[in-house]
């Protein structure tokens, strides 16, 4: 031996499983699902005696020479462990030689490295009569502690009781909560899967109504644990005459209740019957099995409490978070649009506790000027109420920067600034402020349906997955700037975020998402490995191409299925679909020329009767745009100076201040004559209507004296269109208005 730890050769090969299993004082005995013996060490071969025949021809079956009568027991186990189950506890054993012995064993499932149960290890020794029945209930009682830890639902608490119970200690359990008024059965266990019939005892979900006297309606009123030893000694009313006649059937021989109480309230009852539906060595309870069913007691009701304001908490969050959400999606012309968001399931993580799972990431359909669409994928960091509420905040910030019509990039600048003034005010000892604003990925993006183009930027969100022509890639996006909140001082927000435009194809599909789809942890006990970056991206690229044909519910829902695993953070889907076939539009310029307000209106009448618009709404509408042309014609000689960008060399302007404006062509374009442009477009249910000039200036409706001539156009606009307003363009501006084709 070089050193503490080091082992030779000859020492290694004592050290093998077989070796050390050979010396081990403990029987230990493998089988197969089938009880087929696959292994049994020397201290099993002296305790139970060399297995043998079991009958003619068998020479695999291995009982460990349990007596006869608990064999319908011992089945019912086996039964246990091959679905995952752990049992443990004390039975009679007839060896060989005709001796018997009582064995306390312990046995548990033998798992595949694929993590399917395949047969059953049972490690044994000979028990103490004195005392195997207080370490049997010692026993079950700090398993039964550990099931409940891990559980926060209610029905998943019960179900876990009712199994650690059945068959080990009890032939059936129920369990009744109280809900309002009213006590009802949420749990009916019961042993080999045997069920009792129609119109005996109540089902799952009935009402439960103990008459006076009967010892479960003791148990309420008492608040303590009522045992009944012996039916046969004892008389109690019955619920009802199906109840007796069955419980006479299945030979009901005794009965615990105990209410389960906590902080001075009684949540509901805790039911458990034997019965001769199996051979027991006493078919009885007692005194002792009544302390211990009460131990019992106190911690499911206490788990069942802890459940209940789980979900509660869980509910309330969730409630919040959906309702800052938008409720129902706006109808869009060119445009189907599907949406998914999905809490995620509760988790004990890095010390902060059981968590809601219930985050800040959210989705947003913003209907914008003349048809166009803001479509918006975020996500805060953290979970929980406080990030739901700064998520409510973020969005309704972002809907109102988002009615400017500002671009996209423009957008994120602002909502970076909104996310630093929403920050928890924190000072330190110096009085400065320390204040962490909230840490937001966001992207938006504006989408018009009759030119395909999609502008977007992008705040350290990840990119969209664009489906078009069977195939799946990420929408490639350039300018990735950082998440929103995390902007160092100094740098202007527009170095940080930058717009992007792209054009989507027809019929091409967009799946935004939040990384609650992408990150799913591996199923308890699963035994799976989590999927690299890569393979999840490959997965739901392949599952999105599979379902790329069918509609965009069919999409998002399989996105919503196809990473395995469980949802480890709230996600949000929004799959938008283009158009098939393209939009009607038309579109013509004309010189800001009075006479041009005819020819305009004449346009406007023609396209409106192609397109077959109702005459009284085609009317209206030329009547607008003959207010909101003659608006620009007016105002068009007294238009400012159209934009222009000085060329900078090293922050100076390239010659002199009286030399810059003596640029070749620049008095000609200050001359040029005027232009606007007129766009119709035709929607389902609408029409709309943009004029676009090159003045700078948004026009405001004002109040008209009694006596002017003019200052009643955009009054006249604002009264009869559904929808109106002004957004500034690169040349100058546009003003728009909507008006429904249909009665309203």
């Amino acid at each position: 031996m070089k050193r503490w730890g080091d082992v030779s050769e000859d020492t290694a090969d004592h050290l093998s499983a077989g070796s050390v299993l050979d010396q081990a004082e403990m029987a230990v005995v493998v089988t197969d699902r089938f009880s087929n013996l696959l292994y049994w060490n020397p201290f099993a071969e002296r305790l139970f005696g060399r297995p043998g025949p079991q009958g003619p021809g068998d020479t695999a079956g291995f009982t460990l020479g349990i007596l006869e009568k608990d064999n319908p027991l011992s089945v019912e186990l086996a039964k246990h462990v091959l679905k995952g189950g752990v049992w443990e506890g004390t039975f009679d054993v007839k060896r060989a030689d005709g001796t018997m012995l009582y064995v306390r064993a312990q046995a548990v499932p033998l798992r595949h490295s694929s993590g399917a149960v395949t047969g059953i290890v049972i490690t044994a020794r000979e028990a103490m009569r004195s005392n195997e029945r207080e370490k049997d209930r010692f026993g079950l009682l700090e398993r039964i502690g550990e099931r409940l830890a891990g559980s926060l639902y209610v029905e998943e608490t019960l179900k876990r009781v009712a199994e650690m119970l059945v068959p080990q200690f009890a032939d059936h359990c129920f369990i009744e909560l109280v809900e309002g008024d009213r006590l009802t059965r949420r749990v009916s266990t019961h042993v080999q899967g045997w069920n009792p019939p129609p119109d005996t005892w109540a089902p799952l979900g009935a009402e439960i109504r103990y008459p006076a006297g009967h010892y479960a309606d003791t148990a309420l009123r008492r608040q303590e644990t009522i045992l009944v030893e012996d039916f046969a000694q004892t008389n109690y009313p019955s619920p009802s005459e199906g109840s007796t006649r069955l419980a006479a059937e299945v030979g009901l021989t005794s009965a615990i209740v105990a209410p389960l109480c906590v902080r001075g309230e009684t949540l509901g009852l805790m039911y458990l019957g034997l019965s001769n539906l199996t051979d027991r060595r006493s078919p009885h309870y007692d005194t002792f099995d009544r302390d211990f069913v009460g131990a019992i007691a106190t911690r499911v009701a206490l788990a069942v409490d802890n459940a209940l304001l789980f979900e509660e908490e869980r509910h309330t969050a969730e409630s919040f978070q959906k309702h800052l959400l938008p409720r129902e999606l706006p109808q869009l012309d060119g445009l189907e649009i599907a949406v998914r968001y999905f809490p995620a399931a509760p988790l004990a993580s890095h010390g902060q506790g059981i968590q809601t799972q219930v985050g800040g990431d959210w989705y947003d359909v913003i209907p914008l000027s003349a048809g166009r669409v803001g479509i918006v994928i975020g996500d805060v960091e953290g979970r929980g109420a406080k990030a739901a509420a700064i998520m409510g905040q973020l969005r309704a910030a972002l809907r109102a920067f988002a009615q400017d019509d500002k671009p996209p990039a423009e957008i994120l600048a602002r909502l970076d600034e909104w996310t630093r003034i929403i920050a928890t005010p924190e000072r330190d000892d110096n009085g400065e402020d320390v204040s962490v604003p909230p840490i937001v990925t966001c992207q938006y993006l504006v989408y018009d349906a009759w030119s395909r183009q999609l502008s977007f930027a992008n705040a350290g969100h990840a990119p969209p997955l664009l489906l078009a022509d069977g195939t799946c890639v990420e929408l490639d996006i350039k300018e990735v700037g950082q998440p929103l909140g995390v902007r160092a001082k100094g740098v202007h927000a527009d170095l940080v975020y930058k717009e992007e435009t792209r054009t989507l194809p027809p019929g091409a599909s967009l799946l935004l998402y939040t990384d609650g789809l992408v990150d799913r942890r591996p199923a308890r006990d699963s035994g799976e490995v989590p999927l690299s970056d890569e393979e999840t991206l490959t997965l739901l690229c392949d599952r999105l191409v599979e379902a790329s044909d069918a509609s965009v519910e069919s999409i998002a829902e399989a996105a919503t299925v196809a990473v395995p695993g469980e949802i480890d953070d709230d996600m949000a889907i929004l799959v938008v679909r283009s158009s098939a076939t393209n939009l009607d539009v038309e579109e013509r310029t004309f010189p800001a020329q009075p006479i041009m307000v005819s020819e305009a209106r004449r346009m406007a009448a023609e396209t409106f009767a192609g397109w077959n618009v109702p005459e009284e709404r085609a009317e209206l509408a030329c009547l607008l745009v003959s207010e909101v042309v003659t608006n620009v014609v007016l105002h068009a000689a007294s238009a400012s100076v159209p934009r222009r960008e000085l060329m900078m060399d090293g922050g100076m302007m390239m010659g002199g201040f009286e030399d810059s404006w003596d640029v070749p062509g620049f008095d000609e374009e200050i001359t040029a004559e005027k232009e606007f442009r007129l766009r119709l477009r035709r929607g389902g249910e609408s029409v709309w209507v943009e004029v676009f000039d090159q003045d700078l200036r948004l026009p405001r409706i004002r109040s008209a004296g009694e006596n002017d001539e003019g200052g009643r156009g955009l009054y006249l606009v604002d009264q009869l269109a559904r929808r109106w307003g002004s957004r500034p363009t690169t040349e100058g501006k546009a003003v728009w208005f909507e008006i429904p084709t249909k009665s309203r």
